[in-house]
């Protein structure tokens, strides 16, 4: 590896294989055995992104808002509530006479 100024220089084996610089790796959070993915954007460059490991997205979609980090199976819950509510309302009866 060299560092000419402008970027590092890293070799490419004959099987395709190049050593990301530790200071990237560490920048970019790439842990030994980690895995990146190459994307070319808009201006033709080639960018490195890391990619996580599903044991590290676990609860990544979660949000703040209560009501949709309900469990599926309280989810179906509420909605079988709802659906009876329904049911007993078109057949006239109220929750005291249910």
């Amino acid at each position: 590896m060299s560092n000419p100024g402008n970027g590092i220089i890293v070799t490419v084996t004959s099987t395709g294989e190049a050593t990301i610089p530790q200071e990237f790796r560490d920048k970019l959070h790439i842990n030994t055995r980690g895995r990146v993915r190459f994307i070319e954007n808009e201006e033709g460059e080639i960018v490195i992104q890391p990619v996580k490991r599903p044991s590290e997205l676990r609860g990544a979609l979660a949000s703040e808002d209560e009501e949709e980090e309900k469990s599926a199976t309280m989810e179906l819950r509420d909605e079988r509530d709802r659906d009876k509510q329904k049911d007993d309302e078109k057949l006239g009866l109220s929750k005291q006479d249910g």
